[in-house]
């Protein structure tokens, strides 16, 4: 007990000045993240669209633009010619486990996205190649790509994307040793159209003879090799190398064992840097040296998922990140300062399961990248971040500026009478896309809110913030298209996330509620026919009245006392509990029929109304 105090009293007299009297990042916040909630019970920022823009598909390659490798990750954003682009990284079944390939994807308006490209192709080593350090000889041995940095835009406004092809020869080999290959760069045209592959930059134990491509130098565009010097010359891009370059690089200005770097300028000019683990520094000189080594930001919770800072449209800051030691939930913080943090807010609070078992796969939404300085700014003054979910499919999140997690007044949505673009401005959704979240047009023109869901493994979700209420009444029109499979769950919850009531349109045609253990039912119901539904509950009694089309249909019991309410959701799917703290980290197993679709079932709602 003693050797403890005496080893923190040592800590607090080193390093506690330096963290708490260092001008750095820091959380002061009370909120935290309860890792047993895939959504952490944190608070959601309201109006947050979350979007599924690649989902694997090992079965059936057709269902995922051509491509059949279940490991995709590491994705990144820019925006450029009014279009969005994200490339990812991508094997075919796990991390680190060759051959690698980086893929491209656009969209002009950040929800309906283009298939997969190859913009990086597989990249064959020479038989007989040796790293230093490891007995194998290469033989039809084909790399891996591994990168921190995916675009750049030049002065002469040249858009430039950037990959790494690493070498990884056997297990627990790693392609970010500083022994790869090298930095390969292309640049993307405004046609779409993209220009040759180049090298940027060679690993100094690699045989630069031996290269598939040549190096940037002998381009004979001179605007592209301009483009490509200016990024060179840039401190702050060089630190995003710093994982796969030379131990040694002249290029990389602090040379740590940092890894996955982010940074945003301060109203003063200077740098904030951010590393995983939440460590971070201060550059007074745009990254050419840094105030003190990297010390993880007081008061933040983050393990070796990235973590992604910058300033938003309103010129406050935020970071994301997992403030876990899992990779989950998706949340973030802001700040007025860039410096003091001071809450911690829900962005995507869901693991789909891990369809595809494979190297290093991490459950949960994680690897967040934000658009980075000087990569475009969206129109819509918004956060868009992107992120992998398992380590699987690719995800992008619409997070609106400025953001808040409270509301002021009720919903009162008829969906057809709101303007066009805007009907979801208030709703949360999680949408995949065999599982969507739209509005769309009706036969008889009308519009709606429609939830469509086809897949066997996941579900839609829409969800809207009401102010705290401690007695509620919901009315909501629905008008299911089938009644006899599928199943659309709505759920009256408090800020955490916690359920008081949930009503069912289930697959036996019967609209039902849980009722404690088991589900009482309320009526049949039929494909096609709007059903009106009116809900009032009472939180001190812990009881709910029911009324369909009119009719009353009892008083029930919540199955779970809530202090108010705060969310109204609709879910075509049952909750969702693993993974959880104690699952085995690796999972080393694919899901039954993984590559297969379930009939779709779709749930037309009209309006939703609520009061106090």
């Amino acid at each position: 007990m003693k050797k403890d105090i005496h080893i923190l009293c040592l800590f607090l007299l080193f390093c506690g000045p330096q963290l708490w009297a260092q001008d750095t990042v820091r959380y002061t916040g009370t909120t935290l993240s309860n890792v047993d909630y895939h959504h952490g019970q944190l608070s959601p920022v309201v109006g947050v669209h979350n979007i599924q823009v690649f989902r694997a598909n090992r079965e059936h390659p057709e269902w995922a633009g051509g491509n059949n490798w279940t490991y995709n990750h590491a994705p990144m954003l820019a925006y450029w010619n009014n279009t969005y682009y994200l490339q990812y990284l991508s094997n075919p079944v796990g991390e680190h486990v060759p051959p690698g390939q980086t893929l491209l994807m656009t969209s002009k308006d950040g929800y309906t996205w283009t298939k997969p490209a190859v913009i990086f192709p597989v990249y064959r080593l020479p038989d007989g190649f040796k790293k230093a350090g490891r007995p194998e000889v290469a033989s039809k041995l084909d790399a891996v790509m591994h990168q921190r940095m995916g675009f750049f835009v030049a002065k002469n406004k040249r858009l430039l994307t950037l990959a790494f092809y690493g070498i990884v020869m056997g297990p627990k080999d790693d392609p970010n040793d500083g022994n790869g290959i090298g930095r390969v760069v292309r640049e993307i045209y405004a046609d779409g159209s993209m220009g040759p592959i180049y090298f940027i930059r060679h690993n100094s134990s690699w045989d630069a003879g031996k290269s598939a491509y040549p190096f940037y130098t002998t381009s004979k565009d001179k605007g592209f090799v301009e483009a490509c010097n200016e990024l060179l010359a840039n401190p702050l891009m060089m630190q995003q190398w710093v994982e796969e370059a030379d131990r040694n690089d002249p290029l990389i200005p602090l040379k740590k064992e940092v890894k996955a770097f982010s940074y945003y300028h301060l109203p003063d000019g200077r740098v904030v840097g951010l590393w995983k683990h939440a460590l971070t520094s201060i550059s007074s000189d745009n990254g050419k040296t840094w105030a003190y080594s990297p010390l993880r930001a007081p008061g933040f919770v983050n393990s070796n998922a990235k973590i992604w800072g910058q300033r938003t449209a309103d010129g406050r800051y935020v970071t994301v990140y997992n403030p876990s030691e899992f990779r989950w939930p998706l949340a973030l913080s802001t700040s007025t300062d860039g410096l003091n943090y001071t809450n911690l807010l829900l962005v995507n609070g869901e693991i789909s399961p891990m369809r595809y078992g494979g190297a290093y796969k991490s459950y949960g939404p994680q690897y967040v990248r934000g658009i980075e300085e000087g990569n475009g700014t969206p129109p819509d003054g918004n956060l868009w971040v992107t992120y992998s979910m398992n380590k699987e499919d690719i995800w992008v999140s619409k997070i609106p500026v400025p953001v808040t997690d409270v509301v002021t007044t009720h919903a009162n949505e008829d969906f057809n009478q709101l303007p066009a673009g805007n009907e979801l401005a208030n709703w949360n959704s999680y949408s995949p896309l065999q599982a969507t979240v739209k509005i769309e047009k009706q036969p008889d023109g009308s519009k709606a809110l429609v939830l469509r869901d086809k897949d066997k493994f996941d579900y839609a979700k829409a969800e809207r913030v009401i102010p705290a209420s401690k007695k509620l009444t919901v009315a909501f029109t629905v008008v299911p298209q089938q009644a006899d499979k599928g199943t659309l769950q709505i759920e009256f919850q408090d800020e955490k996330g916690t359920p008081a009531v949930r009503l069912m349109f289930d697959a036996d045609s019967t609209f039902k509620a849980k009722v404690g253990y088991r589900d009482s039912g309320i009526q049949k119901y039929e494909a096609g026919k709007a059903y009106d539904v009116r809900v009032e509950l009472d939180r001190a009694k812990r009881m709910f009245t029911i009324s369909v089309n009119g009719q009353a249909k009892g008083t029930r019991l919540f199955f779970a006392p809530v202090a108010s309410f705060r969310r109204v959701v609709f879910r075509t799917g049952g909750v969702r509990r693993f993974p959880d703290a104690d699952t085995p980290t690796d999972q080393a197993y694919d899901l039954p029929n993984a590559g297969d679709q379930d009939p779709e079932a779709v749930y037309v709602i009209k309006r939703v109304v609520t009061k106090e």
